[in-house]
């Protein structure tokens, strides 16, 4: 049984819905849900340049099936406004032009596929890993940029006014607010007013209520009995409106395999893989902190990858986990992942019955959700903690901020150069690992920085310590960092006791270095000894290192190594003063 639960992860716990309880619990939180999804869905699926009816689509099945292949019980699954953005900067650029509506959808869908075979391919060979080459400072900057990008691309709706003409996304958002301020329709600035009061207003006094829910149903309500979707010629408003909204669930429809495009669509694909399964995860594992359950990133990035390839064959687009709907879906009460199900079919039942209802919903309150939805992204605090950590995180933050901002709608290359530079500024920084000379206090036997401390040193052994991995980044640091002791203390240095205990790490390029440098010193007459090798003792011992330049020249402590030395050196006026004498004492 739970062999099979590993590859079926609801088998462990659909037999908790037996309990009346936890039964009522779902069946109100995944109510609760559908509530908020259902006008979501329809604002990021605008959003992803797609009709309306195909952010439900995608919030139909794909949502039951994360919830049933995944290990998260709380994590809610469907269009969210971060991928849907990727989405709508990615399809445009390679649609043929004149493309109609259905090949962006055949589109739209393709990349949906590519993203969920990625993903499920990285959680079925146990690569989750990857995701960490997606640094904090990386995400933090981009996704900070793009809720920037995806409130400014809603201003047109907002305004009721033409989209500003450009390349680039700073370009068309300037010649959106050009076109404000001559030409906006009055009444559709006034019902995504509206919009945004009642949201803020629940949010604010009754937090519990649907606010999303309550805005789409009064502006709607508004936009009917004032005819706003109406011709002006016959007396209405000609606002912009949903308009027709096919009534009936999905069919099933192949994605268009057309390798060529695929190709373009790469990149895109596994930048909306990486990100959107990153923003599922963070989200999972802050839930499964707070209910104590156990969470599997492998069996998550399945359970998203599926979800994203059934969205595909059902005229969906991409989706990931909403941090926004997991925190109504844990807050109404959800137990097991049965709460996703009911939220699924609600959604199938608004698809089958309801879609009339929402003929007259303003493209302006949608265009008011999404960007209510993105405000809680905007958050510069996390770059200004991170320059007190670590400045070269600060940068990389808001180099991927300010490079998504530029290059936006190739909102990719922001994240590719991002990573890129995070990669670098930490090889950086690798490369020049902390080596000290090590000495000690009069009468003690603390071995500490001696140039910090201002410490004598000794002339004829010294101990020094490097800590970092050696790796091929780093090796010529290291052994030019010896070679300057060497030629520093040139008339009267016999030995360096190397303290490996900081050294966890050593690849080829460091084993080959220190080979060269033990032939290099020995025929300098300095000879190197090595103190606390348990960190890679193992890898020089199978590599021959230790049986070729002597056993006798690895210690477990450097006191053992320095009494060596000491026996060594005999008689020698000069360690007769040394100040480390009294260590061996």
């Amino acid at each position: 049984m739970n062999k099979i639960a590993k590859f079926l992860p609801f088998l462990a716990w659909i037999g908790e819905i037996k309990d009346s309880n936890i039964l009522k619990a779902d069946l109100v939180a995944g109510l609760t849900v559908a509530l908020v999804l259902v006008p979501q869905s329809m604002a990021y699926a605008q959003l992803a340049g797609l009709p309306p009816q195909h952010g439900l689509y995608a919030s139909f099945l794909p949502v039951m099936i994360a919830a049933l292949m995944g290990s998260s019980r709380q994590l809610g699954t469907g269009p969210v406004a971060v991928v849907s953005l990727l989405t709508a900067a990615a399809v445009p650029t390679i649609l043929p032009e004149g493309a109609s509506m259905e090949e962006y959808v055949i589109y739209a869908s393709l990349l949906a596929f590519m993203v969920g075979i990625f993903q499920f391919a990285l959680g079925a060979l146990k690569l989750g890993f990857v995701i960490n080459f997606l640094s904090h400072p990386v995400v933090v900057g981009f996704t900070n940029a793009a809720a920037i990008i995806i409130g400014t691309s809603q201003l047109n709706k907002v305004f009721g006014v033409a989209k500003g003409d450009g390349e680039h996304t700073y370009e068309q958002v300037w010649g959106t607010i050009v076109n404000a301020t001559s030409d906006t329709h009055v009444v559709t600035l006034l019902i995504a007013l509206i919009a945004f009061a009642i949201m803020i207003a629940v949010k604010k006094f009754a937090p519990k209520l649907p606010g999303v829910l309550l805005a789409v149903t009064i502006t709607t309500v508004i936009a009917w009995l004032i005819d706003f979707g109406g011709s002006v010629e016959a007396g209405g408003y000609g606002g912009a409106i949903v308009g027709v909204i096919p009534e009936g669930l999905p069919a099933l429809t192949m994605p268009g395999f057309d390798f060529s495009v695929m190709n373009q669509m790469i990149v895109t694909a596994i930048t909306i893989g990486l990100i959107g399964f990153m923003e599922a995860i963070s989200i999972a594992k802050a839930m499964a902190a707070q209910t104590k359950q156990r969470l599997d990133a492998d069996q998550e990035l399945i359970g998203q990858g599926l979800s994203n390839i059934v969205s595909s064959f059902f005229q969906g687009y991409a989706v990931s986990g909403s941090f926004s709907r997991s925190a109504v879906n844990i807050s109404a009460g959800a137990v097991t992942g049965f709460s996703s199900v009911v939220t699924a079919v609600i959604v199938g039942i608004t698809l089958l019955f309801l879609t009339p209802l929402l003929y007259h919903l303003p493209q302006a309150t949608l265009a008011a959700v999404i960007i209510m939805a993105v405000i809680n992204l905007i958050k510069f605090a996390p770059i200004m903690h991170a320059w007190k950590v670590e400045k070269h995180d600060a940068i990389v933050a808001v180099a991927s901020f300010v490079l998504t901002l530029l290059f936006a709608p190739h909102l990719e290359n922001g994240i590719v150069i991002g990573v890129v530079l995070s990669l670098a500024l930490f090889l950086y920084r690798t490369m020049q690992p902390r080596f000290t000379e090590l000495s000690a206090h009069s009468g003690s036997t603390m071995l500490v920085n001696a140039l910090d401390n201002k410490l004598d040193r000794c002339e004829v052994v010294s101990i020094v310590k490097y800590s970092g991995a050696l790796y091929f980044g780093n090796a010529g640091y290291f052994e030019d960092r010896m070679l300057n002791l060497v030629a520093e203390k040139h008339q009267c240095l016999k030995y360096i006791i190397v303290d490996m205990a900081g050294i966890n790490q050593i690849d080829a390029s460091g084993e080959e270095m220190l080979a060269g440098l033990l032939d290099r010193c020995s025929a300098a007459g300095v000879e190197i000894l090595f103190a606390r090798t348990e960190g890679i003792e193992k890898v020089l011992r199978k590599s021959g290192f230790m049986k070729t330049y002597g056993e006798d020249r690895f210690y477990d402590r450097r006191t053992d190594a320095l009494r060596y030395a000491w026996k060594e050196l005999g008689d020698d006026e000069a360690a007769s003063h040394s100040p480390l004498k009294h260590l061996i004492s």
